[in-house]
């Protein structure tokens, strides 16, 4: 069974895409919690960040330079949060690694 982002990066469902690559997509999220809340989310499934592997270490940094190179590209020079939920309880919904980018107002700490 394909995951929500399988399906997106498929284009068997929509979604505004910002940036694509061979090795991720990046799309605004649906449901954002900033005036600017993006995900960048790797074309290979691998669940969870805690099921990375270390031959997953290259792809990983791109997931993280692609999340900053967007962020610039969205002038968000005031700065930004990455988040990558992992779990249950780290509020992880879809079983599919992704990166939160959100920016566009300032951030508090704990952030919940």
């Amino acid at each position: 069974m394909s995951t929500l982002f399988e399906k997106i990066i498929a284009r068997e469902i929509p979604a505004q895409i910002e940036y694509e690559d061979a090795q991720c997509i990046v799309i605004h999220d649906i449901d954002p919690q900033a005036p600017t809340h993006f995900l960048v989310i790797p074309k290979q499934v691998i669940p969870r960040v805690a099921d990375a592997q270390p031959e997953d270490a290259a792809l990983m940094g791109h997931l993280l330079l692609t999340a900053a190179s967007v962020a610039k590209s969205l002038k968000l020079q005031g700065g930004f949060r990455v988040v990558v939920n992992n779990g249950v309880d780290g509020g992880e919904t879809v079983p599919h690694m992704h990166v939160h980018v959100l920016g566009g107002r300032a951030m508090v700490w704990p952030p919940g």
